[in-house]
Order: structure tokens, then sequence, then C-alpha cells
């Protein structure tokens, strides 16, 4: 067993609370520009400054609203909406009315929203749009004590089936629906003081918030956090004020959002950074010469990396003069382009979610952009291990955040400890005592720990694939390898049982048809179409050779199946944090797997 625990900088006092930060700031700071939005007024393409009293009267507006309409200390008010500026607002104004907030994915199924809204035990809940009303509306009738709903976005078109302009047609009883910003105005007969007696009314130890995990399996179970697990975790890794911070609402518009808010810090899920890679490696592939300098860049990028050492000894002789030489011409012909892309002034960013891979990180580090891989889970109120700027390990995910340990077990599971990790699961005893051990968190993933302390994920604990041969295969490595290769979009890893390892494909249609310009007469073929094609399958049969090369040859996947689509949310193979449901694939795809195996 190997423990490994980093102290804290900081002690959370029980008397403290999350909307401090809030009053605090906008008392010292009031003219500070802490956040930026969307402005309606430039067509959606601006960015409009919010000052630290900006934030803090929307919060309090709000949270007075939410007094004035019944929401007393201790409810739960559900969330349902993509990320954006009132996303933030609602969330601390439902603190600030003394409540905890129970976030929903805004894909969420009728099904599961009634799962969440009753297990919660929410009073009211805030939407997004006319959509997720109408979503609302099927699972309302099962919730009664469900009774305010309130709409972020006022409908842009006439009402729909079950909705009109007074509220939602729920079975057995009418349900009002009251635009955001009405709520807001109707708090206006609430005290400022009385909004401070309720917020201070909650302490460390309360409930801030309930976020139910999507899971790969099973329905979701709520994780209790309280105001001391997020505290611990943001105030033991944050240091001073946060920087301004911006809203993207979907993956669609985040290139132009990077373009036009030119952050300088992202925070994104590994997915993020391979569609950046590949959509620059398939955009130089249309030259044999540019294609030919960017992987003469890559590789200059990835030595430089290595190069440059972890930050956590010596720094050693660092990249020779040819390697400097090489590395400061491909910056103006290929990293500046890059960098450019997502906005031309990031320095850092922080992936989390799922493993990113050492190649991605050591090239983007090469060109400009450091990225500094995480660790954590619901249940440990998000970060618990991460590299840091001046101490970093490319292919790990950091050292333990100040005031949390980690432990790998003698079967090489990793636990989790510290003021960060969560109180329990929601009205669920029985579950919380499956994954909590003498205060230890069992995660189920699989791990290492090195001599100074830096974390190695090597695979789910329960994903872990027993051959035939009785010969065990962690399939995230072979996954992540295969996946790194730009036409491919998903991999599913099999063998369970079976007498060798292979996996399913789906493909980056984006990629394809880049890729496609290469053969003329595969101009017109579909996706599922070429999931056949010699050339195609010759392509991927490299990339499963390379993955290969990381395993023994009892692990080595000797077959692969192209599927016809992608894995989605939408099509149940994905939860909403993109991690793959590796039972519902197998399920639907049951013929598939078989043929690899006739």
């Amino acid at each position: 067993m190997r423990e490994y625990s980093t102290p804290a900088t900081v002690e959370i006092p029980q008397s403290a609370r999350l909307t401090d930060v809030v009053f605090e700031r906008a008392a010292r700071e009031p003219g500070t520009v802490i956040m930026r939005r969307r402005d309606p007024g430039a067509g959606g393409g601006g960015w409009q400054d919010v000052t630290a009293r900006r934030f803090a009267d929307d919060v309090m507006a709000l949270a007075k609203g939410l007094m004035a309409a019944g929401i007393a200390g201790g409810d739960r008010v559900a969330l349902m909406s993509r990320t954006r500026y009132e996303w933030t607002v609602a969330d601390y104004a439902i603190w600030s009315a003394g409540a905890a907030t129970v976030p929903i994915y805004e894909t969420s199924s009728a099904e599961q929203v009634e799962w969440i809204l009753a297990d919660s035990g929410a009073r009211a809940l805030i939407a997004e749009t006319p959509a997720h009303l109408q979503t609302a509306a099927e699972s309302l009738a099962a919730v009664p004590h469900v009774t305010r709903v309130w709409q972020i976005e006022s409908p842009a078109a006439p009402a729909g089936p079950g909705e009109d302009s007074a509220g939602l047609a729920v079975p057995g009883r009418p349900v009002p629906v009251q635009p955001l910003a009405e709520l807001a105005a109707a708090g206006a007969g609430v005290s400022d003081d009385e909004v401070h007696q309720r917020r201070q009314s909650r302490h460390a130890a309360d409930l801030a918030t309930i976020i139910y995990t999507s899971g790969t399996t099973g329905r979701p179970k709520g994780c209790a956090l309280t105001h001391a697990n997020l505290l611990a975790d943001v105030r033991n890794i944050i240091h001073g004020w946060l920087p301004a911070i911006g809203h993207t609402p979907s993956v669609a518009s985040l290139l132009p959002d990077l373009a036009s808010f030119q952050p300088t810090f992202i925070l994104a899920v590994p997915r993020v950074f391979e569609k950046v890679y590949n959509g620059a490696e398939q955009q130089a592939s249309a030259s044999p010469v540019r294609s030919r300098i960017f992987q003469a860049s890559a590789r200059t990028a990835i030595a430089w990396s290595r190069a440059s050492g972890t930050g956590t000894a010596a720094a050693g002789a660092g990249p020779g003069a040819l390697l400097r030489l090489q590395h400061a011409l491909f910056d103006r012909l290929v990293y500046a382009k890059l960098r450019g892309a997502v906005g031309g002034q990031v320095r850092y960013a922080v992936s989390g979610g799922a493993p990113l891979g050492e190649r991605l990180g050591h090239f983007f580090r090469g060109a400009g952009i450091t990225v500094l891989e995480g660790y954590g889970l619901t249940e440990s109120s998000a970060a618990a291990t991460v590299n840091q700027p001046d101490h970093i390990k490319i292919g790990t995910v950091g050292r333990p955040v100040p005031a949390a340990s980690v432990r790998i077990a003698g079967d090489g599971e990793i636990f989790l400890a510290g003021p960060n990790i969560f109180s329990g699961y929601w009205q669920n005893e029985a579950a919380t005592a499956e994954v909590m051990a003498d205060g230890w968190l069992r995660t189920g993933d699989m791990g290492e720990v090195d001599e100074d302390g830096f974390l190695r994920v090597t695979g789910r604990k329960k994903e872990l694939i027993v051959t035939a041969g009785g010969k065990n295969v962690a399939p995230a490595v072979l996954e992540d390898r295969i996946r790194a290769h730009p036409l491919v979009s998903q991999v599913l890893v099999v063998g369970d049982g079976r007498p060798y390892v292979a996996s399913l494909i789906t493909l980056d249609e984006e990629s394809v048809e880049i890729w496609k310009a290469k053969f003329p007469h595969l101009q017109g073929a579909t996706t599922a179409e070429l999931t056949e094609a010699p050339e195609l399958l010759a392509e991927l049969q490299g990339a499963v050779d390379d993955a290969n090369k990381a395993v023994s040859r009892a692990e080595a996947v000797r077959r692969f199946r192209v599927l016809p689509g992608d894995f989605t949310e939408q099509s149940g193979h994905l939860t909403p944090s993109l991690k793959v449901r590796r039972n519902v694939i197998l399920k639907d795809f049951a013929g598939d797997v078989e043929a690899l195996y006739s």
C-alpha cells in the first residue's frame, strides 16, 4: 500500500459559507471585472463586462425573489440549464436564500428529471428554455412537492402542447411558470439584511448542493456536498481572486467563443484537445508539404517538452541548441496558429474527466499551451489531484491537492481522503457504505503513485477485462492510444471471457471528410459505406498497431470493427460528461461484438 498527502494551505472555519466571497469582493473591489457575459446587443458575438458589484446585485435580487416565493433555509431548488451567466447567478442566489442547488443536465430525459426531482425533494425548478420546461412537464405530475417553476429564457414562440402563458398543464394541477427576471423583481419587499441573515444562517457543514452522478450504469445517485467540501477544494487550490470568467453553452460554439473571448486559461475535457490537434493535423494533410511540416512540428514539440523536465528536480541541460532552433522555427510556422485557434492568449489549461495521454500532453506543452492534467470525482468535490505549472509530470494526473491524500490499495484501487470528500449519497446509506472505508473514498479507479507523489490512473476496476486465457487487460491504455488517431472518435475494447482482445471503433466525421479527399473514388461514400473500405481499414490498422506497442502480446487488439455511427449522449452511449457507457454499448452492439469472434 502506497500513500501520499499534501498539507493544507487553508483551514475552513465552521462559520464559512460559499456566498461570503460574492459580497466581500463587491465591498472591497466593486469595479473589478469578474465575469464577461454574452452581449445580446452585439449579435451574440461580443462580451459584456460584469463587475463584482453588478454580480452581487444580481445575486441579491434573485435571492430576495426566492425568499419572497417561499424558499426556506434547507430547501432544495433544481436548476436545469446549459452553462451560462444566469446559471452562476442562480446558484449563488439559491445559496444566499439558505437553500441547496440540485443541478440537472440540460440533456436529461423526462424520466431522469422525474427521478432527480423526486429523490432530492426539490421544492422548485429553474429551467432555461421552453424545451426544458416541456421535459419537466412530463415529470411534474409525479413530484407534487415541486410547486414553483421559473424560466431563464422567455418563450420566442407561442406556447406549445402542455404549456401556456400562465404555466404548465400538469395532470391534476396547474404549475405556474414565471420568468426569472420577474422573480427577481418580485423580491423588492425583502431587505438586504434579511438576505444576509438567511445566508449567514448556513455554515460550513450545511448542504450546498446535490449533484446526481450521470453514471455509466444504473440510476443516478445524489452526491451531497457541503459548503466546507467545496470551499476546501477551492481555497486550497486557488490563492487570491479568480480572473474574469466567461461561459459558453456548447461544444459547437466553443472555438468561436474562445477566439472572441481570448482566455488565458481553459478548463476542458480531453476530447476538446483531441479535436484541436486532429483538426490541425487534418488541415495540414491536404498538402504533402504541409503534412510533413506538421508532423515534424509535432515531433519537435514532444521532444522539446520531454527535454524541458518536470519541475520536481534540477532542470538539467534542457533542450539542446538544435532542438531550440527547430522549436523556434515551428513556433512561427505551426504553434502560433494553433494558439490563435483558441484565442491566442492561452498559456495554461486543465484537462479532466478522462485521460489525456502523454503524446497530446507533450505536444501541447511544446506548442506553448501547458495542459495540467487533473483527477477527481463528483464525490471529491471535483479536483483531488492536479499537476502544477512548476511541478508537472506529463502522463500523470499530478499530486494530491492541498489537504488531500491518495492511497493505493493492495489490489491497485485508488482511495481518496480529505475535507473535500463528500458527506455521502443523499438518503442512501447503503450506497455510501459501499464507497467509504474508514474515512477513505473508494474510487473504483486503478492507479499508481510514484516516489514524488504523482498519481497515474491506469483504468477502471470494474472495466478490467479478463480473457478466456486468464489475462487481465486494462482497456483504457489501448483505447486512449487508438482514439489519438485523427480519424477515430470513440473506441471500446472488448474481450471479457473471450479468446483474444478486440475493439469497436467509431469515426470522427469531420476528419473523415478531409481524409476522403485523398481518394477520388471514396468522395461520395457515406460513413456506413466506408466501414469496409480497404483504405480506411489500413489507416485504422496503423492506429491499432501503434496502440499494441504499449501492451504485451496477450493484451494486444487482434481484430477491430468500424461502426456506421458514432457513440453520442443522445443515443445513450455516452454520459453527459462524455464517458462511454460500456454496458449499454455491449448490449446495443452485441451482434458486432459476436462478429469479432466469428
